[in-house]
């Protein structure tokens, strides 16, 4: 497995925050056949929903890589920024 890195990956779809456990499973579905299509290039970690949007953090070999996952899934991509580091409140313990 190459090395992955962490994406944020920002989702515009009106009406996200009001969809159904039914809707929102078919969405994971679709996203879970995407992955299986690409392989060890990708792994999803979890979304959050909220309002018209979904803020979805991803492991993946690249950019390029989560473009693909749009693609192949159906579901849009806003924006995709890096995430370089993780802190939580554990931190300040250091």
């Amino acid at each position: 497995m190459s090395h992955l890195k962490r994406y944020m990956i920002e989702r515009d779809i009106p009406g996200i925050g009001s969809m159904s456990v039914v809707e929102l499973c078919g969405a994971a579905r679709a996203s879970n056949q995407a992955i299986d299509q690409l392989g060890s290039d990708v792994q999803w970690q979890q979304s959050y929903v909220a309002g018209d949007k979904t803020f979805c953090v991803y492991l993946a070999k690249d950019v390029e890589t989560i473009n693909r996952h749009a693609e192949l899934s159906g579901i849009p991509v806003s924006s995709i920024t890096e995430i370089s580091q993780v802190i939580d409140p554990l931190t300040a313990n250091n």
